[in-house]
């Protein structure tokens, strides 16, 4: 059985909880939230199960140096924000795995994100979807035989998000492609998140499309990235990695 504990229990975090939950292979130990909402209940209550599973606990009002001793789990899995790797920051040291999933990072704090995989198995990624990896491995490939083709990168969000995705920017620079004149934004109802590569050829168009119609995507994604990251040794890693599909480089 897989222990997780989870940072983040917001419109997303919430959704994540629920699939580890009901996968028979995880137990979500505990999840820790910025606010006190619900503090001290079990997030499988707050998802309409039976059990007891996940119990809550304030970010302001944990005693990190014990947190970790009484609440042991074999991989974290961060959903909240960038700032968030400071507060799990020791228990990698102690070689708990993790799972990032925040979308865009502070130089600052990815840094120690970077620091922490050092002593413990790391893996990021900015869109923990399966199709979201795939559409970047694709994408990689085309450029490649097709090096003489123009680029562009549409993403379309719920229109509260603010700034470029994270994933958007993986695809740019996966592509090696200028975020700034390459990557164009759009921002309309609730959208959860679809990203398109536009492929312009000599008399075609070929384009490179994934949506998340449901949040239970990330949950899904962020599971496999977990199992994934118990077999591996201290590093960083990337979803593309754990999905065993990856371009390699062009000589």
């Amino acid at each position: 059985m897989l222990a997780i504990g989870l940072f983040g229990f917001g419109r997303t975090g919430s959704i994540v909880a629920n699939e580890i939950i009901k996968d028979k292979e995880c137990e979500l130990r505990w999840v820790v939230r910025k606010s006190s909402i619900h503090e001290g209940e079990y997030a499988s209550h707050l998802l309409n199960q039976d059990h007891e599973e996940g119990k809550i606990f304030s970010l302001n009002n944990i005693d990190f140096e014990s947190f970790y001793k009484e609440n042991q789990v074999d991989v974290i899995i961060d959903f909240s924000a960038s700032c968030a790797v400071n507060e799990y920051y020791w228990a990698g040291q102690r070689g708990v795995r993790i799972v990032s999933a925040i979308s865009s990072y502070d130089e600052k704090d990815f840094e120690q994100l970077r620091i922490l995989s050092c002593n413990t198995a790391v893996l990021y990624a900015p869109n923990i979807t399966f199709g979201i990896n795939f559409l970047i491995g694709v994408s990689k490939l085309l450029q490649q035989l097709a090096p003489q083709s123009n680029i562009e990168i549409i993403e379309e969000h719920y229109q509260d998000k603010k700034g470029i995705s994270g994933t958007a920017l993986r695809i740019a620079e996966s592509l090696n492609l200028d975020k700034d004149k390459y990557v164009h934004s759009v921002r309309v109802s609730d959208i959860v998140g679809k990203h398109e590569v536009i492929f312009g050829l000599p008399h075609q168009t070929i384009r490179i499309t994934h949506e998340s119609t449901t949040r239970s995507a990330f949950g899904q994604g962020a599971i496999h990235g977990a199992k994934f990251i118990m077999t591996k040794k201290n590093g960083l890693y990337s979803m593309e990695q754990a999905l065993s599909f990856s371009v390699a480089d062009k000589e």
